[in-house]
């Protein structure tokens, strides 16, 4: 049973989004009452690696060129929820974010708000636990402290699924375990200041604190995963914009394949590209070696890879996160405009 402490927490990650639904009586009519521009796609999308595709492709201009006449108009984010409340305000139309923003999006919106029309990366979450915590097995969690990079998001679910699991409860639920939820960042410096004994990040954070604070990969969590896959970005649109604009998510989503065949094909090549697009975005680059060995641990892919996106929210409902009731996702994806997409470019369809 979840203690109050922590419903306490999730409500925060997830209490703008039903402030802005409560404002907005329903999501379908909300946007009506704007001017739409039909020649304007207002993009959304996070600065690191595992969005590769907008990071590359609408830095360099290959989106804008598959898009044509209509104009992107992007937005960087470093939060999924963040993402997910502009997308709910109309303040953006599609965003690229992690699996459980989506999922709590969905179910906050009553099934109403979003759909999930594609995928964007799989793998590249990581435990990384600090050389000389006294972790050797998942026996020896007790009284350690661990960080994630934010309360509710992707991998801090799956740290604190992995930790029930093998029997451990976080303090906040009368257990011995500490989570510390913090910007990545700031999780490097934990680590190196031996302020916390291991963290669940994304990559190329993972990468970073074997290289730079003395961490070593405890978990690659695509071992949790059968054939190693699980969603670890996505592409989520407004429902009333995909039902309006159909064409536009369809020359989008022309481009995402493209990219993600580009990058696939020309490793080296897009390593070099992705850090010229992230000095322009937040001045600073990650070493070529960092990006490179992430990349082993991770598939860029414009596959939802649907069912970790239902394990992922079953996890959720499990830890408090998604309310009382079972999450129904039975219409969160809708991948008909991608299936069309791959079969112009001679791809398999999703199954």
């Amino acid at each position: 049973m979840v203690k109050a402490g922590l419903k306490f927490g999730i409500a925060g990650v997830i209490i703008a989004i039903v402030i802005v639904l409560s404002l907005t009586s329903h999501p379908l009519t909300q946007s009506q009452s704007f001017t739409e521009k039909n020649n304007v796609l207002r993009l959304g999308y996070f600065p690191n690696i595992n969005h590769a595709q907008a990071v590359i492709g609408v830095g360099n201009g290959d989106f804008q060129n598959v898009l044509g006449d209509v104009k992107i108009e992007s937005q960087v984010f470093n939060a999924g929820p963040t993402a997910v409340e502009a997308l709910f305000a109309n303040r953006i139309d599609v965003a690229y974010v992690g699996p459980n923003p989506a999922i709590n999006g969905y179910i906050k919106s009553n099934g109403q708000g979003l759909k999930i029309i594609a995928g964007v990366s799989s793998g590249g979450a990581d435990f990384v636990i600090r050389n000389g915590s006294g972790i050797t097995s998942a026996h020896d969690f007790a009284g350690k402290k661990f960080a994630s990079p934010q309360l509710g998001n992707t991998q801090d679910v799956a740290l604190r699924s992995y930790l029930l699991k093998n029997g451990y409860k976080t303090t906040e639920n009368g257990g011995n375990v500490t989570i510390l939820p913090a910007k990545t960042s700031d999780i490097v410096t934990m680590m190196s200041e031996k302020a916390i004994d291991g963290a669940w990040v994304p990559e190329p954070w993972g990468t970073i604190l074997v290289k730079q604070a003395n961490g070593k990969i405890f978990l690659d969590e695509r071992d949790l995963w059968p054939n190693g896959k699980f969603a670890t970005a996505l592409i989520v649109v407004r429902t009333d914009y995909l039902n309006s604009h159909p064409d536009v998510i369809q020359k989008l989503l022309e481009a995402h394949v493209k990219e993600t065949v580009w990058i696939n094909n020309n490793k080296d090549e897009s390593i070099k590209d992705f850090n010229i697009q992230l000095q322009k975005i937040t001045g600073q680059t990650i070493p070529n070696d960092v990006i490179s060995d992430a990349f082993t641990r991770m598939d860029i892919t414009y596959d939802p890879v649907k069912y970790s996106v239902s394990k992922s929210a079953q996890d959720a409902f499990n830890l408090g996160f998604l309310g009382d009731k079972k999450p129904d996702l039975s219409n969160i994806f809708d991948l008909s405009i991608l299936d069309k997409v791959l079969q112009a470019q001679n791809l398999p369809v999703i199954p």
